[in-house]
Formats: structure tokens, sequence, C-alpha cells
């Protein structure tokens, strides 16, 4: 090799994941943080309705160019990658445009307002060949993963039953559109719950949800309050989401998951984790624990050493992985399809809870 053709290599840039924000407020800045701190990804440009939010963001992080509109932004090119922070009632429309535009995506949880935006987004990814990323955080952390590398194992034989918790005695947010089911699509089931959920499912792997029974109860969050709380002073007057959502779910494998999810109720708060039963082993996500039977004993085994596994880390972990899958084609350990299954079990339980009864999930 020539001298001036190695040289020429050796100067060769590295790459880097050009990555563009669609809704500055809230949970985007947590996502502009992370990637600034990698050396292979860079926030280009962002996009905002809110002046105020994308002017701070655009001061905060840096940001070359800003936009009002995210169409105007994807048509100006120069984005390899998307992140879609907006509240819910977006994650659709955004994440279909920016696929279209031959971006890469990152949505945040949940997927999308119901299954059937859900499955055109899956159908935009395939379309364009583009990897769609679901912001399902939790199952990165080191605890999930020790259960779910024992159920792949076998370790558990078949999970017939899990049950998944995300229980808030009073905690209704009072900043952004929570409390708004025409722009959230519903309340604490698919705000929090969703959590607990694609965690359960992802460990059982992701089998098809068949049939859904579930009810939904309003009864604190749209009514004044006095009571002390962490998050007080929420607009009571736009509330129309459930406080309490509580479920079970019948899956194609003959297994069952029951949900139980509130913003507010009149019992103890818990932390988004699940529970579950196997043939040969159970456990629980929090704290990590696999229950199980070994030389004649029953026997409960928890990690001897974890590494730090909070909200935070999960969030450094999902934000590595999506450049990862993005930037260098690695696995996508968040795929469309587990959001679309995930947002299946939420519509099921939803609509059973309008109807009255239980439905099929097809």
């Amino acid at each position: 090799m020539s001298a001036k053709r190695a040289s020429r290599k050796s100067v060769r840039k590295p790459k880097i994941l050009r990555v563009a924000v669609i809704g500055t407020g809230g949970i985007s800045s947590i996502h502009m943080e992370l990637l600034t701190k990698f050396d292979d990804a860079q926030v280009v440009a962002a996009a905002d309705i809110n002046q105020k939010a994308l002017t701070a963001a655009q001061q905060q992080f840096d940001i070359p160019h800003v936009y009002k509109d995210w169409k105007t932004m994807l048509k100006a090119g120069g984005i390899d990658a998307v992140s879609v922070c907006t509240p819910n009632g977006l994650h659709a429309p955004a994440t279909i445009d920016a696929l279209n535009a031959g971006c890469h995506v990152i949505v945040e949880k949940p997927m999308a307002m119901n299954a059937r935006e859900a499955q055109r987004m899956c159908d935009a990814a395939r379309k364009n060949r583009r990897h769609l990323i679901i912001g399902f955080q939790y199952r990165y952390g080191a605890g999930v993963q020790m259960l779910k590398r024992a159920a792949d194992a076998g370790q558990f034989g078949k999970i017939m039953f899990v049950k998944c918790l995300a229980i808030r005695r009073r905690g209704i947010p009072n900043w952004g559109v929570f409390g708004r089911k025409e722009l959230q699509g519903g309340g604490p089931l698919i705000d929090i719950g969703v959590h607990a959920i694609e965690q359960g499912h992802y460990l059982m792997g992701s089998p098809k949800p068949v049939a859904a029974v579930g009810s939904t109860w309003t009864y604190v969050g749209n009514k004044p309050s006095k009571v002390e709380c962490m998050w007080p002073g929420w607009d009571h007057k736009t509330y129309n989401v459930e406080d309490l959502a509580v479920g079970h779910i019948r899956f194609d494998n003959g297994a069952v998951m029951q949900v139980e999810s509130a913003f507010a109720c009149h019992g103890q708060d818990s932390d988004v984790m699940f529970t579950f039963l196997g043939e040969k082993g159970g456990g629980s996500s929090s704290p990590p624990t696999i229950h199980t039977d070994m030389n004649g004993t029953m026997v409960d085994i928890t990690p001897g050493y974890m590494p730090s596994d909070g909200f935070g880390d999960h969030f450094a972990i999902k934000m590595r992985a999506f450049v990862d899958t993005a930037l260098y084609n690695k696995p996508n350990e968040a795929p469309a399809e587990d959001g679309l299954r995930v947002q299946q079990i939420l519509d099921g339980l939803y609509r059973s809870a309008e109807a009255g009864r239980e439905v099929k999930i097809s």
C-alpha cells in the first residue's frame, strides 16, 4: 500500500449518527443529554411548536438547526435518525414521517395511541427498511436481563402466569397532558402500566395476546384535592383518564397476564415491576429473585452482584442501544413488533373496560 493511500485511510472521519429530536419538552432532555455524551452521535436538529421549549433545548444542547414543525426539518435533510418525544397522540404521525424520510427512529412509550397506529408504524419501518426502536427502557435493566437469560436457558420452563404492577397511591402528574385521554390515549395503564407489561411480556418470549378482560375507574383525578402528595395541583377540570386500571390477558400459548396500574388508589405504592410463575421456577423483578427447587430443596436465588440498576441507568443503556442499532446495524432489542403486541394488550384492556366484557384481540 502506498504511503499516500495509507495516510488517506488514517484520516478517514469516524461514523457519526446525526440525530434529530421531535418534541423538546419533558423526556427529550434525557435523550439529548445522553446523546451528547456519545462520541459517535450528535443532535443536529430539533422541532417543536413550543418556541420556548425549542429555544431552551437549542441553548442547552448547542443544536445547530431548529424548526417549528418536523416536516420542514425532515425535508431539510442531513439527518440519519430521529428521536420522537412528543405527547402520545403525535407518536404515529411523527414516526411514520421520519421513517418515510429514510431515518431510523426511536419513539418513546407507549408506541402509539392504539394498535392500528402501531401497525402503520411497523409497516412504514418495513417498507423503508429502517429500524424502529420502542422506548422500553426497563427491559434493559440488569435485573430484567438476569431473569431473561434464565428464561431463555429454560430455567423456568413454560411461564404460565405473570403479574404486572405499576401503582401510585397518589401520583397524578401535574405537568404535561397526562390527564387528557384525547392526547394520551389513557391514564396510568398506558403511561406507567405499559412499563410493567412490556417487561413481563418480554420475559415470556413476547407471545401473541388473544383476549382481554379489563376494568377502569376514575374517582380522584377529576376532583379538586387537598390531600398532601408529591405532585399536587394537577388540572382536575381536564382530567378524563382512569385513576385505576386492572385486567387479565390471555395469550395464544395458554399463558395469562394480570395487570394493576394506578395514578391514584388507596393502597401501597409499588415499583414498576412484575412477578411470574413457571413450571420449573418463578421469580420477581424487584428485587430480582428466582424461586426454584435445587437438589430436593426449595431455594431463592438472588444475585451476588448487580450493576447499578436505576432509572437513569436504564435510559443510558437504551440510548446506547439506539445508536448501536441505527449506526452499526446491531440487533434491535426493543423492536416495533414487541411494541405492537404491547399496544394490542393496552387496547384490549381499554376496550374491555368500555364494553364491560371480555374482548378478542386480533
